[in-house]
């Protein structure tokens, strides 16, 4: 008698990686972001105020300001930098690429508002939001949606608007919000449009679905800090010691003026800051007499972009992108500070 093998059982899908990442999503978002926020949101309530600038009693030395700067900052952001990792490597292994290609893999407006919403709840600086783009380019999401997540992190935190609106006043929130957001969604447009997804799109390789998810997850992980955390570190140390040039007047009065507007615009685009550092800096600068206009070209530059989160995703996007990402932030911090000049 003639036995036939009966066919192979489909391969169940594994429910218990979602929700893992979920899982590490919410915990770590409420341990490093959302619990201490909810704290320093009745600070700023009672007392108007989040803490010092970070640019306050800048060495003279360059040598010495990096040093100086790189401990205050990486002291303040070292938790969300390593949970960007950990997402930006979990999201590779966990999460089922056919997923976020459906949510976020077109180049509609649709999944660049996807990716704007996702970026919402990380309430990242763009330095830590960077791993978890990569993470997501890996995936193949498009470079739209992956853009709008990046930005979106920075520029339209709601803890950072409540901070804001405190401190600045709510004005300043209200302005933050829709030039955030007009950012935001313009950017990634424009990202969309110019960059060809077959030019940055990273294939899953065929050994990749065979290995054990800690192996894959380790590999995925190191070669992510690698591509990203070296790079972060040199960069953040070269512009403590550029701060003493970058910010020769951060306790000295800044005019009114176009030539101050252009000036913090740039040094906007260029330094790097934790999340909401932008509120004490230009509390303490407008105190020292700086201008609405200045001011407000910092509150839109500073957390958008900057030398390390631009170095950190090199292997994400074109050398294009990154160019119109920086390039649309410093020109929308400029129109905002000509507004603001001409309605003064």
């Amino acid at each position: 008698m003639t036995q036939f093998a009966s066919p192979a059982p489909a391969a169940r899908f594994a429910w218990w990686k979602p929700l893992l990442f979920l899982a590490v999503v919410l915990i770590g978002l409420w341990y490093v972001k959302w619990q201490p926020y909810y704290g320093k949101a009745f600070t700023a309530a009672e007392t108007h105020s989040i803490g010092r600038s970070i640019l306050a009693n800048a060495a003279d030395s360059p040598w010495r300001a990096a040093l100086d700067y790189a401990m205050v900052y990486f002291l303040a952001v070292w938790k969300a930098a390593v949970l960007g990792v950990v997402l930006g490597s979990l999201v590779q292994v966990l999460i089922p690429r056919r997923w976020l290609l459906r949510l976020m893999g077109s180049n509609r407006l649709g999944a660049t508002l996807v990716g704007t919403g996702f970026g919402l709840p990380g309430m990242m600086c763009s330095c830590c939001a960077a791993p978890v783009t990569v993470g997501l380019r890996q995936a193949q999401v498009s470079s739209g949606a992956a853009m709008a997540f990046w930005l979106a992190n920075p520029l339209l935190n709601p803890a950072t608007l409540v901070f804001m609106g405190f401190v600045l006043g709510w004005q300043f929130a209200a302005i933050r919000l829709v030039a955030g957001g007009v950012m935001v969604l313009g950017i990634a447009l424009l990202v969309q449009r110019s960059v060809p997804e077959t030019a940055v799109a990273a294939p899953l390789l065929p050994h990749e679905s065979h290995e054990r998810f800690v192996t894959r997850w380790l590999r995925v992980m190191w070669r992510l800090f690698c591509n990203t955390i070296p790079l972060y570190i040199v960069a953040v140390l070269l512009l403590g010691a550029a701060r003493v040039w970058l910010f020769p007047h951060a306790d000295g009065a800044v005019g009114n003026t176009l030539f101050w507007v252009m000036l913090m615009t740039i040094a906007g685009c260029l330094f790097v800051i934790p999340t909401a550092a932008e509120i004490p800096i230009v509390q303490t600068m407008m105190l020292a007499g700086m201008g609405i206009a200045p001011a407000l070209a910092l509150l839109v530059t500073l957390p958008a972009v900057s030398v390390p989160s631009l170095l950190m995703l090199h292997h994400a996007f074109p050398p294009r992108a990154l160019w119109i990402a920086f390039c649309g932030v410093a020109v929308s911090g400029m129109l905002l500070g000509i507004l603001a000049l001409w309605l003064a």
